[in-house]
């Protein structure tokens, strides 16, 4: 075990990490909140957006693109590893952080500063229009890329 294979196994780790964090809230979280109320679903996602901020979260997210930048460069030289992982560096920095801080979290600020105590139904009901299918889109196409980053950089551990 050297160096290299550590940044390459935290890399594959911290990747995995955030695949299946958005695969979750695909396919339970958001399915779950999807069934309350539009007040209920503003709320929720208020809170929750809060509570993922906190530094578990975040050294995953930002390790994994750390790591895989790391990692593609420690691999240079062997051409096949290099660029399976150059290929999962570029989509996870596009597909999964790029789409996350472009898209995800501005949906997240606004919502945050919506103050769904004082507000209307329509206001929230139209809150919640404007915020949850954006979302969800932008989090399919974060699924999708951490996920086929993860295969990549798995496949790049197979070839060795």
């Amino acid at each position: 075990m050297n160096f290299t294979n550590i940044i390459l196994i935290a890399a594959a780790t911290t990747t995995a990490l955030q695949a299946g964090l958005f695969y979750a809230w695909s396919c339970s979280v958001m399915l779950g909140f999807a069934r309350l109320s539009d007040k209920e679903f503003v709320s929720a996602m208020q809170k929750t957006n809060q509570a993922i901020q906190n530094p578990v979260f975040f050294a995953s997210f930002f390790g994994a693109p750390i790591f895989l930048v790391v990692t593609t460069v420690l691999h240079y030289s062997q051409s096949n590893r290099f660029w399976l992982l150059l290929s999962a560096t570029i989509i996870f920095l596009v597909g999964t952080f790029g789409v996350t801080i472009i898209g995800n979290v501005p949906l997240n600020n606004r919502l945050d500063q919506f103050d769904s105590e004082s507000a209307s139904y329509a206001e929230i009901s139209l809150q919640r229009v404007n915020f949850e299918r954006r979302w969800n889109n932008l989090n399919t196409i974060r699924t999708v890329a951490s996920v086929t980053s993860l295969i990549l950089v798995i496949i790049a551990c197979l070839n060795a």
